[in-house]
């Protein structure tokens, strides 16, 4: 049984990580495939990009902005990649990756803990 975790992109991998999924809609800049270092990138599930513009990473919006992205994710069209996600944990450790500076206050924390409350993969 795995479990999900979550780690900004630019951080270096490393064997604890199992499963590395990229969970942003944009490419992180400067980063190759290789250093990334995902076998997925779920581009599809991360926030749309009026959510995004919406939110500007201003820490005072993020309770909306959760409400919002869980709306999102509830709507139907990431069932796929939520049940990809869900299968690979069942198996070993999930990574979310993500590129924001804030690491309180983004979308693959939002995703972790819906990932966790919503689904029984164990």
């Amino acid at each position: 049984m795995g479990q999900f975790k979550i780690k900004r992109v630019y951080e270096a991998a490393n064997d604890e990580d199992g499963v590395r999924v990229l969970v942003d809609r944009l490419w992180p800049r400067g980063m190759t495939k290789e250093r990334v270092g995902a076998e997925a990138w779920l581009k599809e599930i991360a926030p749309t990009p009026e959510l995004i513009r919406w939110f500007g990473h201003r820490p005072e919006r993020f309770e909306e902005f959760r409400e919002r992205y869980l709306a999102e994710l509830k709507s139907g069209s990431a069932a796929p990649h939520l049940n990809r996600l869900r299968s690979w944990a069942k198996e070993r450790d999930v990574t979310l990756l993500y590129g924001a500076r804030d690491e309180r206050h983004n979308q693959a924390i939002v995703l972790k803990r819906y990932l966790e409350d919503s689904a029984d993969y164990c």
